[in-house]
Parts: C-alpha cells; sequence; structure tokens
C-alpha cells in the first residue's frame, strides 16, 4: 500500500522546475502528484509519478539530487470534515503527521486524495484501514483505469 515519492533537492529559482518537468517528460515519466516545500534559496519538490524506478534515473542521469521514499495515498470520503476524520484517526492512534499534500486522480471521483508522510506508515495503514478510510494501493497511482 505504500507508494514511492520522488525527493528532488532544487534550487529556488526561475525555470527550476521546468528543467525538472523536462526531463521527466523526456523520459515519458507521467507526474501524478507534485508539490514544492520551500525556503528562500532552497526547495524540496516531491513528486509521485507513475514510473518512479524510471524517474530517478532520469533526474539523476540530469544531475539532479534524487531520492525515493514511501508515502500513503488516502481518499477521504467526499463530505465537510473528510480530511479531520483522517488526521484525527492518526492523532488519536499516537501517529505524527509529517507532511501532506493533495491531488486529484483522473478516472476517479473528482474527490482529492491526500499523500500523507506518517512516522510509523504500517500502523497508519492499519488505523486508516480499520476506520473505513481508503488506502489507495499503489498499481492505481502507477497505473489508473
Amino acid at each position: 500500500m505504500l507508494i514511492n515519492q520522488l525527493s528532488v533537492f532544487i534550487e529556488n529559482k526561475k525555470g527550476h522546475l521546468s528543467k525538472i518537468t523536462k526531463v521527466l517528460k523526456d523520459a515519458s515519466v507521467d507526474i501524478r502528484a507534485i508539490s514544492v516545500f520551500d525556503s528562500a534559496e532552497f526547495g524540496i519538490l516531491r513528486m509521485v509519478v507513475d514510473k518512479p524506478d524510471e524517474g530517478v534515473a532520469a533526474l539523476k542521469n540530469a544531475g539532479h539530487v534524487v531520492k525515493q521514499s514511501f508515502v500513503l495515498a488516502v481518499e477521504p470520503s467526499d463530505k465537510v470534515g473528510s480530511f479531520h476524520d483522517v488526521f484525527n484517526v492518526l492523532f488519536e492512534n499516537d501517529l505524527n503527521i509529517e507532511y501532506v499534500y493533495s491531488f486529484v486522480m483522473p478516472n476517479n471521483t473528482g474527490a482529492p486524495l491526500i499523500i500523507l508522510k506518517v512516522d510509523d506508515q504500517e500502523k497508519a495503514i492499519d488505523v486508516l484501514t480499520k476506520s473505513g478510510i481508503i488506502v489507495i494501493p499503489k498499481e492505481e497511482i502507477y497505473n489508473p483505469s
């Protein structure tokens, strides 16, 4: 249920996102979710892509510093308070959310999916699933129907 995320260290300068996305485009790697966490001079670009190994290889070959890590993709219900429900289940089970971002998948219900990095990913999968919250399998992220 864990999915690969690519984290790329980038300078906070014009055109750097374009350079990175061109590398992925040229390698036929599709970006499924993207977020940038920045500071004044540098940032961390986090992405979920359809072919993580190919993405890493292409980015490294282009001279970028890239790291793979594992995150969860969760589909909250489409109702008021659904994000709170997800976050509260994690809180009640003594789990810390390190970061979160959202995206919408094609052919999905249109409801946002959320990417979560939690301090104990396996426990998070267990408690979310037991609470009726859908944790999206990696196959649906990499190869949506």
